[in-house]
């Protein structure tokens, strides 16, 4: 019977350290601190300002750097098959024509190559593809209508001999826009090519 009381005290004891400890780590708990969200006025303005400088300062070098490539592009595509011709001319031992295309299966006399080329064998030199057959390679010239690849004044061809040397005197095709040198591809008399890029602020010559 005496027993009864202190058992009761112990628990009420251990009831008490309970609920301390609990309110205890209930009221160590962080609250959470509520912050509004968004963005105010100032700020939109601020990044609406910066992304519009961003597109003044970085669109004008972006078209100025797809511009070069474009003309590296059709510069590098005339150039391989100028020299395809050359090699065709030497394995085959038959001269060996690239001219500007007309669209039509033959070569314009105007020096444009602005609308393609043509790569063909040229057996009896009239420098025009006789029979459908004869012509190797029919390309056109991945360039926009804007630009003009233009041949230098009475070399409207190039022919190649069989000994890989090029007929006449040098040839110049450059790549023009606006009036405006973007790069040329120069052939000299024994068939070497070289090309190079223009800046578009060079007159391109008549």
């Amino acid at each position: 019977m005496l027993g009864a009381p202190r058992e009761g005290k112990e628990m009420n004891m251990r009831r008490t350290r309970t609920d301390t400890t609990a309110g205890i780590r209930l009221s160590g708990c962080p609250r959470q601190a509520r912050r509004s969200s968004g963005f105010t006025l100032v700020e939109a303005l601020t990044v609406l300002m910066i992304v519009s400088i961003g597109l003044v300062l970085g669109v004008p070098s972006y078209n100025g750097l797809m511009e070069r490539q474009r003309a590296s592009t059709a510069m590098h595509l005339l150039t391989a098959h100028m020299a395809s011709a050359r090699n065709t001319a030497i394995s085959y031992r038959i001269p060996t024509v690239v001219c500007p295309s007309n669209l039509a299966g033959g070569c314009r006399t105007d020096g444009d190559w602005s609308q393609g080329w043509l790569m063909f064998f040229d057996k009896d030199g009239n420098r025009q593809p006789d029979l459908r057959e004869d012509i190797l390679r029919d390309e056109n010239a991945p360039i926009h209508p804007s630009r003009r690849i233009l041949s230098s004044a009475g070399r409207s061809e190039l022919r190649y001999l069989p000994d890989g040397r090029s007929a006449g005197s040098n040839l110049t095709v450059r790549l023009c826009r606006e009036g405006m040198l973007l790069g040329q591809v120069v052939v000299n008399n024994w068939g070497r090519i070289r090309s190079e890029t223009g800046s578009g602020s060079i007159p391109c010559p008549g």
